[in-house]
Formats: structure tokens, sequence, C-alpha cells
């Protein structure tokens, strides 16, 4: 199949289910907006248009279909040092250099780099997640009045129980309509959308960031964009690894890295912030049945037509429906299994699971937590992989050449071994060193060679390295300093 045929076998999906599934996601970004918008230090609207055109656009540039974009925490965090010092303004042109970095990223197909993060780490990111959405929900539950709690219990029980009557629609959607039909129809006094802070009630308007264009403007905000660019590269192409493994289908990875640039570049056009995919709405998105382009691009439409024709409908939405429902997200999203793989994973794995969660938690940094665990991961196989080679010696008859034979990996992990594993005490008249079964990765491992054949021509009068494959000989012949000491020797 070609790519435009598969590209628009994307959109075909049940327009009904994903209509309804992006409408439950459009819903659920709400809120999430506005708070990002206030921890970055904007205005609401900046977030809510964020949501509104990142979406939009993601739609049709991304390559991971039915994957949910808009502003988020991960990146909303690393705006508020900028906007303070130096105005919205500044933030819009950060914005649209981390687009272009994004774009860079799609087209030198930094997407591969997904293939080093390993099943662990990828659990410990999804777990973490899942904590942080629910801990994310605790100003929701604190200080509320007690019907909220029975209306979050109620939404829960609907969110669950309704697809056992029927699945012709998302029950995350009826949960949020009953809940609001019970607060209009008692006149509860609970908290709504409209007390989450001021909604626009405008299209969002094209226009250019209005700052110098300078190199001193570039120095300010090249950091933050660059920051902000692998920070929201990290998330999106794990979330679309989770959003692979849930739906059992494929995704483009550097497509996904460009189409967030371009995404972002629009948004900070429109006057919103930065953002990348969230996995929170992902899974909602994929929970109600959505699979496809159309689902997003109904997601990003249905919040700009909330916000600026049915504002006042959206307004009376209790904030104990959407809280019900990213409950049953982090619920949803947590990979209950692993807890019982605990004890029968290698030990290595689940240090590595739970390191990445510990991070993620203690930091709220999803980004640290990664790379803790991916460091941790190299540290675990780069010791596993030191035990994989073996030196074996033989001394021939005459006691005066000993062999020793290399087998397996030599890198930094395992040069010390290969080291200390040859004797040059020994009065010897020649000393041989068979590598035909081995192979020589890295510089540290050349360095090896060179420190014990040097050392060995000190004591012994012939020194044979044999039986280089092409890549170490080709290693050896660049880096080692062993044959060019011997080559600069006199002939006798």
């Amino acid at each position: 199949m070609n790519i435009s045929a598969s590209y628009l076998r994307e959109w075909r999906f049940s327009p009904r289910v994903e209509f309804l599934s992006g409408l439950v996601v459009a819903l659920a970004l709400i809120p999430e907006a506005i708070g990002f918008s206030v921890v970055a230090g904007v205005d609401p609207k900046v977030g809510l248009y964020a949501s509104v055109v990142i979406a939009c656009v993601i739609a049709f540039a991304g390559g991971r279909p039915a994957m949910i974009s808009a502003a988020t925490a991960s990146t909303a965090v690393l705006m508020g040092g900028l906007v303070r010092d130096h105005g919205v303004q500044y933030l819009f042109a950060a914005t649209i250099l981390m687009g272009v970095f994004q774009i860079l990223a799609g087209a030198f197909r930094l997407g591969r780099l997904m293939r080093f993060v390993s099943q662990s780490v990828l659990t410990g990111f999804v777990n973490a997640l899942a904590i942080l959405i629910f801990l994310a929900q605790r100003p929701q539950l604190t200080g509320v009045p007690p019907i909220t709690y029975g209306l979050i219990a109620l939404g829960l029980a609907i969110i669950y129980g309704f697809p056992y009557l029927t699945r012709a629609f998302p029950s995350p959607l009826v949960a949020i309509a009953v809940l609001t039909g019970i607060t209009a129809a008692f006149g509860l006094h609970v908290r709504t959308i409209a007390s989450l802070g001021q909604l626009p009630s405008t299209l969002p308007s094209f226009g250019l960031p209005h700052v110098p264009l300078t190199f001193g403007m570039l120095g300010i905000i090249a950091p933050v964009a660059l920051t902000l660019a692998a920070v929201g590269l990290l998330e999106s192409l794990l979330t679309a690894q989770i959003v692979d493994d849930m739906t059992d289908t494929p995704s483009g990875k550097n497509r996904e890295c460009a189409g967030q640039g371009v995404a972002n570049m629009a948004s900070a056009l429109f006057g919103g912030m930065g953002g990348c995919a969230m996995i929170g709405q992902s899974v909602i998105n994929v929970s109600s049945g959505g699979r496809g382009r159309l689902s997003t691009l109904v997601a990003g439409a249905c919040l700009l037509a909330l916000l600026v024709i049915f504002q006042r409908l959206l307004a009376i939405v209790p904030v104990a429906a959407l809280t019900a429902v990213m409950i049953m997200v982090s619920i949803n999203t947590f990979s209950w299994g692993s807890l019982k793989r605990l004890r029968t994973n290698p030990w290595q794995s689940s240090v590595v699971m739970l390191a990445t969660v510990g991070t993620v938690v203690a930091t709220s940094n999803l980004s640290m937590g990664v790379l803790v665990g991916v460091l941790l991961s190299g540290v675990f196989f780069a010791g596993k992989v030191s035990h994989l080679s073996r030196i074996t010696s033989s001394l021939s008859p005459d006691g005066g050449t000993r062999t020793y034979s290399v087998s397996g990996q030599v890198f930094f992990a395992s040069a010390a071994t290969f080291t200390e594993s040859i004797d040059l005490t020994e009065t010897l008249h020649r000393l041989v060193i068979d590598v035909s079964d081995a192979h020589f990765w890295d510089i540290s491992a050349i360095a090896a060679l060179d420190r014990v054949v040097m050392k060995a021509r000190r004591h012994v009068s012939q020194v044979d390295v044999i039986g280089l494959n092409d890549a170490s000989a080709t290693m050896v012949e660049r880096f080692a300093l062993h044959d060019k000491e011997n080559a600069a020797l006199p002939v006798p």
C-alpha cells in the first residue's frame, strides 16, 4: 500500500465513533489547558488556543493517528521564566523556534532514538504518568463540598458501568452529560468549568510575535526553544509508542517529530503556547473508540466550538465530571501487571522501572525520569555484555610462547578485564594475542590493547596480535598506538 492510500485510510474510520470520542477529549482538554496556562504564567486563552490549533494541525501533519497533542504540563513548566522576564511575545517567538528544531529533528530522522528506550523505561514512564494524572486531581478533591465526592463516584460508576448496557456512546461522554444535567437540575453549588478561569469568546487571530529581530533576542529564546523541543519530542514519541501498543498499529516517528514542529509553529502564530502529545487525553480518545485522524481533528474543532459557540453550556459542566474522567484515565493508564512482574522480571529491569517512576514522581519531570531510566538501562546492559568476553591461555611445549585466546566483545565495560587477564610478568620469548573470536568496539578497547602490547614489549622480544576481523582492524589502524610505536623502532 502506498503512502497516500495509507494516509487516506487513516481518515476513514467510523465518523460517528470518531466524532464522539473527539468530543470527550475536547471536554477533557479544557481544565488541563487552563491549568497549564497558569503554570506558564500566561492568560488562559493562550493555553486554550494552543490546544485548539495544535490538535487541528497535528491531525493532518502528525505520524500517529488517534494521538492527541495540545498544551501540556511538561512544556508549560519550562516557560514561566521566559514569560516572567521578557513577556508572552518572547514565548511565541521561542515556540516558533521550538517548531523549527522539531522539524529538523524529523528531517534528521531522530525518531529512531526511540529504539534505545527499553520496555522497563516505557513501563515506568506509563506508571509515573498515571500517578501524576491522579495527583493532578488533588485540587479538585480538597476544600470542596461533600456532594462533589458523590458526583465523582457517580461519574466513575457510569464510566465503568455504562459499557455493560451499550457501547453505542462513549461512557465518559455519558458521565459528563448526566452529571451536568444533575448539577443544573438540582442547582448544586459545585465547582464548574466557569470557575477555572476566563474562557475566550473569540476566534484566535493570526499574527507574528512582536519581538526585535536581533541576535540578542535569538540568544534569549534559543536555549528555551531547544529545551522545549527536546522535552516535547520525548513525551510525544513515548506517547506514540504507547498508542502503538494500545491499538496494535505502527506510527511514523520521524513524521511525528516534524508534525509536532509544524503544529507548534502554527500555535504560536495564532497566539498559543507550545505543546506536545498528551498521554491522558490520548488514552481517553483510544478508550472511547478513536482510531484515526478524524478524532484528533474533532477534538480541536469541538474545543473551539465549545469556547466560542457553546460557552454558556460549557460553563455549567461540573469539574467533578472531568475529574472522574481523569481518574479513569489514571486507573486505565497504570500498568497493574507490572507490579506482579516485579517478582519474576530480572532485578535490573525492576530497578529501571522503579527508578523511572520515582524520578518522575519526585521531580514532576517526565524527561528527567526517562533520562534516568535510559542511563540505568545502559549501565546494566554494559555490565551484562561485559561478561560475554572470555580469555584463555596456553603455553607452548618449549615454554617459550604463551598464546592468549580472546573471545567475545571487548569495549569500555570489558576493557579492564581484558588487560587484567593477561599476565605480563611471565618470562617468555614470544607472546601471541589471538582475537579471531573477538570484536573490538571502541577506543577504550583499542587503548586496552595498546597498554597490553606496549607493556609486553618491555619483557618479551616478540609480541603478535593475530586474527583481527575487518572492523576491529580498521579501529586498530586508525586509533592504536602500538603499531605506530612498532613502526618507529629501528630495523635490526
